[in-house]
């Protein structure tokens, strides 16, 4: 695993500053890098990089992406030059970039699909099944979240502002689907039926909450993806007459907005 420096920079729109030694690397979602220095070489390669063997071991860590709706290919950025050298990753849309240092939690951490931004090169990306049909079906995420493995640094995306809560054992929150960034793996990821109709039509919640129940550490999201392309749509021309209010069936928005909130 390669031991990487790194900086933040910016407010709302955030990048992230990685520093290589000679010979380390950083893998980079695709299309996230912003800018290297010289004597930093790059190679788009299946998955994550971080696959030893033939190529069935690498074909099959590119499918696990695939399943999580990412791209079969990662770039990774090697430092071959005689000194330190920087390579920088854009967040894709306004948010916080979340350094997360795995071995600090346990060796693993569990994200939704899309908040991958990059990591140092030894971090392997893997997908997680969500075992409960509830969570699945009604979680905005699916089956299949998002599993970053190693014991070095990882850098995810949250929308609009980050809230980071360590919740301690049967400690719950209750929280929108779409805004859960990620978790560990010893907090408790379930589905809640609302169980009130009229605030699933009209109030714009959706029907179900996701349960995050401790022991462990949280991270939260206050602008969901989707529901920063909801407003857009919505005030687009283009948009008009499609939804004026989130979740609420007055504006008339899809049946997924119904169950998921945001998604």
């Amino acid at each position: 695993m390669d031991e990487v420096d790194y900086e933040i920079f910016g407010t709302e729109m955030q990048y992230v500053e990685v520093e290589l030694d000679p010979g380390e690397a950083a893998v980079g979602e695709a299309g996230a890098m912003m800018y290297m220095q010289d004597g930093i070489e790059m190679d788009t390669v299946f998955g994550d990089g971080s696959q030893q063997g033939g190529l069935f071991s690498k074909l099959l860590g590119a499918g696990k992406r695939l399943l999580t709706g990412e791209s079969l290919f990662t770039t990774v950025f090697y430092n071959q030059g005689g000194g330190k050298r920087r390579v920088a990753f854009a967040a894709p849309y306004p948010g916080k970039i979340v350094p997360v240092h795995l071995a600090e939690v346990g060796g693993t951490l569990i994200c939704q699909k899309d908040a991958f931004l990059c990591a140092a090169k030894g971090v392997s990306l893997g997908i997680a099944f969500q075992k409960k049909l509830g969570v699945g079906l009604f979680g905005g995420e699916g089956f299949i979240m998002e599993r970053l493995e190693g014991d070095g640094w990882a850098f995810v995306h949250a929308g609009g502002t980050l809230l980071e809560r360590t919740l301690a054992p049967g400690e719950r929150l209750r929280v929108d689907t779409g805004c859960v960034v990620a978790f560990q793996p010893t907090v408790d990821f379930d589905i809640q039926y609302v169980g009130k109709i009229k605030s699933a039509l009209f109030g714009g919640e959706g029907l179900f909450f996701a349960n995050l129940s401790g022991p462990g550490k949280v991270w939260l999201q206050s602008l969901p993806l989707s529901r920063l392309a909801n407003r857009i749509l919505s005030a687009s021309s283009a948009g008009l007459g499609r939804g004026k209010d989130e979740g609420s069936l007055l504006g008339g928005v899809a049946l997924g907005d119904l169950f998921g909130g945001d998604d």
